[in-house]
């Protein structure tokens, strides 16, 4: 074999736990099974430890990688030696058609798309595919059935994303088995947190642009950030805010990336593009150049969103706008690899005017809901904050359901005022409320009247909310006995009288059809003291 085997390595806690729920899958029954790792986790090395561990039990059976790019059959190969040594490993794609001997062929899906060259293959016992987001392509169908995938051989899946516009993965796929979110690998240190930037270009406008197949037209786009002066600007931030940073800048068309690359020379900074069509010794050459760090920063037409391993990347320009989270995801992706003295990763989001477009932001690149992402932050950061305000939220949940269930329960009509401040009236012209402590779940009595306005008890204690509530029913019968409404008062009943209607009417309140003198009366209770409550500046707690 040609292919140099690198240093052995360990898989990591989570790639082992993928591997268990696959084969968990298999063994209750089910045959397709899929694998979700966010780019960096390192997809290539949980297959290859899956193909070692699964090969004692093949009997005389082989195990198939399909992948579609020459990148990601070369490095599943030196994976797989990577991690046994011992492999024969073969090759199968374009000339070479190394799979006599193999223990473990990798091939490329367009070789076998070719029936006398699939039909050479035997004796396979396990599927693996790589970026298996793209298997529900008929070509993919084609060679999955032939090779038994409906028919009882398993079949494994890996990806960073499972969306695809064109759907039809469900027919391939039965479930995913095992997902692990980017936040997971960020909080763990797997992965480099990503910091937000925007590149905002007032003349791009992408209303102007078609969709096809769930995303904006390659064509038109590129036309679109050409025209708006775009490249121009994308150059400038990248000196603003990246000029000491190694890059990737993704684009939609090959004239983009071109122009991409001669507008960051002439900025200053070193850049070369790399394009589908492009020769493959001389891609292979400047990405070479690039590792090497002779070239600062790559431009492509959408050509290393797979397969492209470069840690030192610690920029990702986004200048091929999507509405594909999964497309977002894997051109992101590719600047999280944590690598020596890289702290974090810089994301430049080329944005144009208010877009009739739902495109896909920082926020896609996690499964979770994290709310808007604020620019200058990390995706973890805010993701915590998002996680705080949930946190507090349920906080203010919790509160009030223990509110409403206690003073539901209390034999005094308590009522509550539009900003949420609970009180008895006792008279016209004197009422108690609860006031509670900030950031705590502790409440403090207080009294107003007409001729004294709000003021606090000699015993201004903070209390438990039911122990506030029993305390201040109490001090509510001490002040005046009788004079508080009781819940179950026989005149609530009744029809609201005219007096109410036009007190109603005077003081803006609206009256719900079907309401009883109790609800207008609370009603008009709840308006005054809002009004009286919204216009203190109300004693502070004693110290």
């Amino acid at each position: 074999m040609s292919i140099t085997a690198p240093q052995t390595f360990a898989p990591r806690p989570y790639q082992v736990d993928a591997i268990e729920a696959l084969r968990k899958g298999w063994d209750d029954g089910r045959t397709r099974l899929a694998v979700v790792l966010p780019t960096g986790a390192g997809k290539t090395v949980v297959f290859s430890h899956l193909a070692h561990q699964m090969l004692d039990g093949l009997g005389h059976r082989r195990v198939l990688v399909i992948a579609h790019r020459e990148e990601l059959i070369e490095q599943a190969a030196s994976k797989l030696l990577a991690v046994d040594p011992m492999l024969r490993v073969g090759i199968v794609k374009a000339q070479r058609d190394d799979h006599a001997d193999a223990d473990v062929i990798v091939a490329s899906v367009q070789t076998l798309a070719v029936a006398k060259r699939r039909e050479a293959i035997k004796d396979i016992g396990l599927i693996i595919v790589d970026e298996c987001h793209h298997a529900a392509a008929a070509s993919y169908m084609e060679v999955l059935r032939h090779f038994g995938a409906w028919d009882g051989v398993p079949v494994a899946g890996f990806t960073a994303t499972m969306t695809r516009t064109d759907g039809g993965l469900a027919e391939v796929w039965e479930e995913v088995v095992f997902r692990l979110d980017i936040l997971d690998m960020i909080s763990d240190g797997y992965l480099c947190d990503v910091r937000g930037k925007a590149i905002k270009v007032d003349t791009l406008d992408l209303n102007r642009v078609k969709t096809r197949g769930g995303d904006l037209v390659d064509g038109q786009l590129g036309k679109a950030l050409e025209d708006s002066g775009a490249i121009e600007a994308i150059a400038k931030a990248y000196v603003d805010h990246a000029a000491d940073r190694a890059g990737v800048v993704f684009t939609p068309t090959v004239a983009t990336a071109q122009a991409a690359a001669e507008a960051l020379t002439a900025a200053g900074i070193r850049a070369a593009p790399v394009w589908g069509a492009m020769g493959k010794d001389e891609r292979r050459s400047t990405l070479a150049r690039y590792v090497a760090g002779e070239v600062q920063v790559l431009t492509n037409c959408m050509v290393l969103t797979e397969g492209f391993d470069a840690p030192h990347t610690s920029c990702i320009v986004v200048a091929r706008p999507t509405k594909s989270p999964g497309l977002y995801v894997q051109m992101v992706g590719r600047g999280l690899r944590p690598a020596p003295g890289k702290k974090d990763a810089l994301l430049l989001d080329v944005m144009g005017a208010a877009s009739r477009h739902r495109l896909a932001s920082m926020v896609d690149l996690t499964a979770r809901e994290i709310g808007e992402a604020e620019e200058g932050k990390s995706l973890k950061q805010v993701a915590e904050e998002h996680v705080a305000n949930e946190k507090r939220r349920a906080l203010v949940a919790r509160v009030e359901a223990e509110e409403i269930n206690l003073f539901g329960s209390s034999a005094i009509r308590w009522l509550r005022t539009e900003d949420g401040t609970w009180f008895i009236r006792l008279t016209g012209a004197m009422f108690l409320f609860l006031v509670r402590d900030p950031g705590t779940r502790l409440y403090r009595m207080r009294r107003w009247t007409q001729a004294d306005g709000a003021h606090s008890p000699k015993d201004d204690v903070a209390r438990p909310l039911p122990e506030a509530l029993a305390w201040l029913e109490q001090q509510a019968k001490v002040l005046a006995p009788g004079a508080f409404v009781a819940r179950e008062a026989r005149w609530r009943q009744s029809q609201p009288t005219d007096k109410q209607h036009r007190l109603c009417r005077r003081l803006g309140i609206a009256v719900p059809r079907g309401s009883t003198a109790g609800d207008v009366a609370d009603l008009i209770d709840q308006n005054r003291v809002g009004r009286v409550l919204g216009q203190l500046i109300l004693p502070a707690a004693a110290a």
